[in-house]
């Protein structure tokens, strides 16, 4: 079967740029880490508040100006669901949920963040500007939905 020449030209050029795709999300997926959370931390739900780090939600100093939030969400509510930090911080959020699926957004941030529970969800997150970020939950769980959220007060 004879090809016309610009066939061959452009069949070569999507499968230079197929491999090439692959190449590159291969490299940047083992060589530099930026895989997908793979979702092994896993907890019972049933026992969540017995747990250690989820039996004492809070926030803890782990360095200067870094800090760890052991947070729990459970139906229509954070825990904590008031948090302090000085800017410039760097939070590292552990979170878990008790019931359902919820969903952890930040607000003005690009935190997005499915916890389906039995599951641990760890984010990271730097806080430059001083002001109140609003959590919300953005997956429906329920009737009381709208009145889940949680304030992250940075000054």
């Amino acid at each position: 079967m004879k090809m016309h020449r610009f066939e061959e030209i452009w069949l070569i050029f999507a499968v230079v740029i197929i491999v090439g795709s692959m190449v590159i999300t291969g490299y940047q997926a083992f060589a530099l880490g930026m895989g997908p959370p793979s979702g092994k931390e896993v907890i019972d739900p049933q026992k969540v508040d017995e747990t250690a780090p989820f039996d004492n939600p809070g926030v803890f100093e782990v360095g200067d100006k870094e800090y760890e939030v052991v947070m729990t969400l459970q139906a229509f509510s954070f825990d904590p669901g008031e948090i302090e930090i000085p800017a410039g911080s760097t939070v590292h959020f552990k979170m878990t949920s008790k019931d359902v699926v919820h969903g952890v957004q930040i607000v003005d941030t690009n935190v997005n963040a499915m916890v389906p529970p039995g599951h641990i969800q760890t984010i990271t997150q730097k806080f430059d500007e001083p002001g109140e970020y609003l959590i919300l939950c953005n997956e429906y769980c329920g009737t009381g939905h709208q009145l889940m959220s949680a304030t992250v007060t940075v000054k």
